[in-house]
């Protein structure tokens, strides 16, 4: 499955990266025309994308999927109180 989210802070990346590093199968992360393509577990590869634009999260897990919805939200927002 492709997911495309546009990241708009570090702590929804980092909350991405922690994730990834759980999951039961591959998490990546791409640009939009997916020319580059980074492991989502890597703290380095992440900082290969541009994240002013939307990236494409590319995984077929579903425990992943319903993480990003919960916990990318609840990041973003704990750092605001």
């Amino acid at each position: 499955m492709v997911i495309e989210k546009k990241f708009n802070s570090i702590s929804e990346l980092s909350a991405l990266q922690h994730i990834a590093s759980m999951a039961d199968k591959e998490v990546y992360l791409a640009s939009q025309d997916e020319s580059i393509k980074v492991d989502a577990r890597s703290f380095i590869g992440l900082f290969a994308l541009d994240y002013t634009k939307p990236l494409k999260v590319i995984t077929d897990s579903l425990y992943v999927i319903r993480m990003m919805e919960l916990d990318l939200r609840h990041a973003a927002t704990a750092f605001t109180h």
